[in-house]
């Protein structure tokens, strides 16, 4: 069974993420520190979190299709 936090955080998160793939950084950005106001120590929102803060000070670009490329190991 789901708990109430976690179906909470999961609001967050997803639509976090819908405004992450819409290149809505800093709506998505607000939407993750929401989720993690829930669970500080959920992963995914902390990692989304983080890229959607690297996205607002170096885009992607225009033919980006949501997909993160790591450049370092």
């Amino acid at each position: 069974m789901i708990t109430r936090e976690k179906e909470e955080l999961l609001r967050y998160y997803n639509e976090g993420l819908t405004l992450y793939k819409l290149r809505k950084w800093s709506d998505a950005e607000k939407m993750f520190e929401k989720a993690l106001s829930i669970i500080p120590s959920d992963g995914p929102s902390k990692l989304y979190l983080d890229r959607s803060r690297n996205f607002m000070q170096n885009p992607p670009s225009e033919d980006w299709d949501g997909v993160f490329v790591m450049t370092t190991k």
